[in-house]
């Protein structure tokens, strides 16, 4: 019987190499490179929405949201991918592979994902599981794209996890790790939302 092919495997710094010059973004996990599913125009406009009110909301105090450039690695797992979005309070910490670039960081304090169909899944399933070996992770956030709907995880100091679910257009998303509350309203505006097929159906 012959054995199916081994995938190569890659060292860290050679996935960065190639990752700054690729136009496509790519994961990098335990040493093998994963094409990352682009972004409808309303997941783009959903995460620019929700960033820009963060970001507004945290003048002025010692965290700061950035957006889905910004590469976040699980060293614990040799894990790097790009969250759609993160906050980091206090100095941002590198990954040493990252250099004079500084474009890797380890202690992200809350990660922010939109959710997709094709990634659902893999966001609230595998991609938690790896987030959840970072350190000073202690929030992650989980934003619909079928629905006014806003999902958090708060990790406590006993390390359980509570989860909080904000709904509806009149409802605030409260981001409690940095104290920060968004109105829906305005992580939606101007979206187009796609429920389910089911529901296109009914």
């Amino acid at each position: 019987m012959t054995l199916p092919p081994q995938p190569r495997l890659h060292s860290i710094e050679d996935y960065l190499s190639a990752e700054r010059d690729s136009e496509v973004k790519h994961e990098y996990c335990d040493g093998e490179i994963v094409a990352m599913a682009g972004g409808t125009r309303d997941h783009a406009l959903i995460a620019t929405n929700f960033l820009r009110e963060i970001g507004n909301a945290l003048k002025g105090k010692p965290c700061r949201v950035y957006g889905s450039d910004l590469k976040v690695a699980i060293t614990k797992r040799r894990h790097i991918t790009y969250p759609d979005g993160s906050i980091i309070c206090g100095p941002a910490e590198f990954h040493p592979a990252a250099g004079a670039m500084r474009d890797v960081i380890t202690n992200p304090r809350v990660l922010i994902e939109v959710l997709s169909p094709t990634t659902e899944q893999y966001d609230r399933t595998t991609k938690f599981d790896r987030y959840r070996q970072i350190d000073s992770f202690e929030e992650y956030v989980l934003v619909s794209q079928q629905s006014h709907r806003v999902e958090t995880y708060r990790r406590f100091p006993d390390r359980s996890w509570r989860f909080e679910v904000s709904a509806g257009s009149e409802a605030v998303a409260r981001l409690a790790t940095v104290a920060v509350d968004v109105p829906l309203a305005e992580i939606y505006a101007g979206a187009e939302l796609t429920p389910p097929a089911s529901t296109q159906a009914d």
